[in-house]
This record gives structure tokens, C-alpha cells and sequence, in this order.
């Protein structure tokens, strides 16, 4: 068990950033296990990219720009993998062709008008979001990247569920699809929404319910992304993944921006 924890763990950061790791098993029990260790690769990756934004403050920078570079932490750390997910997920829904076409679309290499205008928005949204936060002080944004990130990768452990196929029987959907089961995949989402909601407190009474909600926002986007996407193509790839980890960190961010 030790040994298949530690190879989960090499798995969750070797497939989910670009950090150093090395990925030393490559079968569906290492998958389960780094897909329930994937909040923790979002927590390093949340981590990295809170930390820039607040150096960029404390360095004497505007909050815009300390917005941008926690946005841009995440898409370095994961070599653009999650963000070119999202946006052959969108060329691939926005076709309006049967499966089979749709996921053809989506291995091309190209972007598409949807993939472009849904990568714009989604960007924009976390800039924009991050930059009120870390108006209000880093301690704020900082903790808005981290909860963002985090939430990220849960909605992928969600995502992995028993009961959810893969669309292709290749590719890294395919050795991730239905590998974590149920009842423990809920069971990291409960631990994982506490945790931020204790982080959250550190802001006062309502802190901790509103840190709570944007995590549970995220996971709310992200499963209506993947149901959708189950539905048109029958099941989900590493885009469709890619897809529903930058919706959930959007949606996650977008509650944060709501309420006082």
C-alpha cells in the first residue's frame, strides 16, 4: 500500500504539472490513487502561483498584474496541457457533429473560433477576479489562487468516478476514466472543501462558508461541463479533463467575486 501510495503520488504530479517527478507506473491502480492525490499536486501548483502574486505586491506591483501572474503559474506549471483541453473541448461542442467527428476535432492540433473565444473568457475572468481579490490585499488573492487551484484538480478526482467512461479507449482519459470509486472520491471532496473553509476563516466569521461555496461552485461547473461533454461524446478524454478542471477553477474564482 505504501508502495502504491507513493507511485499514486508520482502519477498526481508526474501527469497533472511539470515538475521533476517521474511517473513510474502506468496502470488503472496507480491512476486511482493519483487521481484521489489530485488536490494535493493543485495545492503545490495553487501554492507556486500564490506566491508570485504576492511577491509581485510586495515588490511594488498593481494587483492587475499580480493577477496575471498567478493566472499564468498554473498554465506554465501544466505546459498549457489544461488550457488546451478546454479549448478542444469547446471546438468540439461547438461543432455541433456527432461524436465520432467531435473527437476527431478535438485531436486536431489547430484551435477553432470556440476554443479561442472560450479561452479568452475563461482568462480573462480569472485575471479579472484575481485582481479584486488581490486589490483587497495578498493575503486574499493568495488564498484565492490556492482555493482555485485546489478546486481544479478535485473536480478532476470527481471527474475519475466509477460510473463516468471513456470516451476512447487511448490516451490518458482512458487510463484515468471510472478508476476512483465513489464513495472515496466524495470522501476527498468532503476533506478537501473543509480545509478551505478553514483556510477561508482566517477572514472572519463568513470566510469559511464563503471559501466552502467557491469550491463547491467549481465542482457544481465542472460537473455540468462533464455531463454535457458524457453526453455528446460519449464518455471523456484528456481534454474533456482539461476542460473540466479550468471550469471548475474559473467558477471557483467567480464565487469568490460575489458576496463581501
Amino acid at each position: 500500500m505504501t508502495s502504491l501510495n507513493s507511485h499514486g503520488l508520482r502519477f498526481a504530479f508526474g501527469t497533472l504539472t511539470v515538475l521533476p517527478v517521474s511517473v513510474t507506473r502506468w496502470d488503472r491502480a496507480t491512476a486511482r490513487t493519483g487521481m484521489l492525490c489530485a488536490p494535493l499536486a493543485g495545492l503545490v501548483v495553487g501554492l507556486l502561483a500564490a506566491a508570485l502574486g504576492a511577491l509581485s505586491l510586495l515588490a511594488g506591483s498593481g494587483p492587475l498584474l499580480a493577477a496575471v501572474a498567478s493566472v499564468a503559474v498554473p498554465a506554465a506549471l501544466t505546459r498549457g496541457l489544461h488550457l488546451d483541453g478546454l479549448a478542444d473541448t469547446a471546438d468540439g461542442l461547438g461543432s455541433g457533429k456527432p461524436a465520432g467527428d467531435a473527437l476527431r476535432i478535438m485531436k486536431q492540433s489547430d484551435i477553432g473560433p470556440f476554443g479561442v473565444i472560450t479561452l479568452l473568457l475563461v482568462l480573462l475572468a480569472q485575471v479579472a477576479v484575481l485582481f479584486e481579490l488581490y486589490g483587497q490585499g495578498w493575503a486574499h488573492g493568495s488564498l484565492g489562487a490556492v482555493v482555485s487551484a485546489v478546486a481544479a484538480r478535485l473536480a478532476l478526482t470527481l471527474a475519475s468516478r466509477q460510473g463516468v467512461p471513456a470516451a476512447r479507449p487511448e490516451g490518458l482519459g482512458a487510463v484515468v476514466a471510472a478508476t476512483v470509486p465513489v464513495g472515496r472520491a466524495v470522501l476527498v471532496a468532503a476533506v478537501t472543501v473543509g480545509l478551505c473553509a478553514a483556510a477561508g476563516a482566517v477572514f472572519g466569521p463568513y470566510g469559511a462558508p464563503h471559501h466552502a461555496l467557491a469550491v463547491l461552485g467549481g465542482l457544481a461547473a465542472a460537473e455540468l461541463l462533464l455531463r454535457h461533454c458524457v453526453t455528446r461524446f460519449g464518455g471523456v478524454t484528456g481534454d474533456v479533463f482539461g476542460g473540466v478542471a479550468e471550469a471548475a477553477a474559473t467558477a471557483a474564482l467567480v464565487v469568490l467575486a460575489l458576496g463581501p
